[in-house]
């Protein structure tokens, strides 16, 4: 059997008995890693503004919703407890003085002269309210709203279930026309039937339930339905007023507009 020879572990010597060291591996330099931008991070300044907002109109909307909701319940209680009815107006008699209508051939000059004379009644259906009227406005217009004269009523207060009677409230007028307004007037005025006649009143009125009082209101009173012929001399013409009926509206101004 061959004897087999291992290499020795110790250093070789060199010549001169010296042993010579290995050479240490060569140390490589760390690697640079590569330069990755980082994204930005997202600032959300408009968030907490945004929410504050929204907040906001949250809380906005719910107490206008919460203050609506108690006026209702207010408002029905008050038409439950006492139940609030309009004031009535009607005209019991109306008289035609005068009513005369001229024109130049040209239709240069149209002029219009009336007098009339007529009676308001005012009533209060209400057991507890009462009413505070300002003076009366009054305007007379024709069936075709051509205007023909104005007049005023005194103020008055009305009192629970009260009946008011005003009495030879005047209205006259000397006005010129237009054209449009002349032809209007002349095809009323050639009714059989006798002339249509409509009557407006304009005024303000406070309103007071126990001790509670509102702030004037404007209102209009209409009364319509009216036709009396042309007066002869210097009698009177009596208008029919069996099928005049008047309404009540509410006239609300808001800035320059009435409606």
């Amino acid at each position: 059997m061959s004897d087999r020879v291992f290499p020795s572990s110790k250093p070789a010597a060199n010549g001169n008995g010296a042993v010579s060291a290995a050479a240490p591996p060569p140390v490589k330099p760390p690697l640079r890693p590569p330069y990755r931008p980082q994204p930005h991070a997202r600032r959300h300044h408009h968030r907490p503004r945004r929410s504050y907002c929204c907040c906001c109109c949250f809380w906005t909307i719910l107490v206008i919703l919460i203050l609506a909701l108690l006026a209702a319940i207010a408002a029905t209680a008050l038409y439950v407890l006492y139940r609030p009815h309009r004031p009535e107006f009607s005209v019991p008699s109306l008289r035609l003085h005068r009513l005369n209508l001229t024109s130049s051939a040209d239709s240069s000059t149209n002029h219009v002269a009336t007098l009339l004379n007529f009676t308001v009644t005012s009533k209060n259906p209400n057991s507890h309210i009462t009413f505070y009227y300002d003076p009366f406005v009054i305007s007379a217009l024709s069936s075709s709203d051509v205007f023909l004269g104005n007049g005023t009523v005194p103020g008055f207060f009305s009192d629970k279930k009260n009946q008011t009677f005003l009495k030879n409230a005047v209205v006259s007028g000397s006005i010129d026309l237009d054209t449009d307004s002349v032809k209007s007037l002349k095809s009323d005025l050639k009714k059989k039937s006798g002339v249509s006649l409509k009557i407006k009143l304009d005024t303000k009125v406070k309103v007071k339930v126990g001790k509670l009082s509102s702030k004037k209101v404007g209102i209009r009173v209409t009364c319509e339905g009216f036709r009396a012929a042309l007066p002869k001399g210097k009698s009177p013409s009596v208008a029919t007023v069996d099928k005049s009926k008047c309404k009540v509206d509410l006239r609300i101004k808001i800035w320059k507009f009435t409606f």
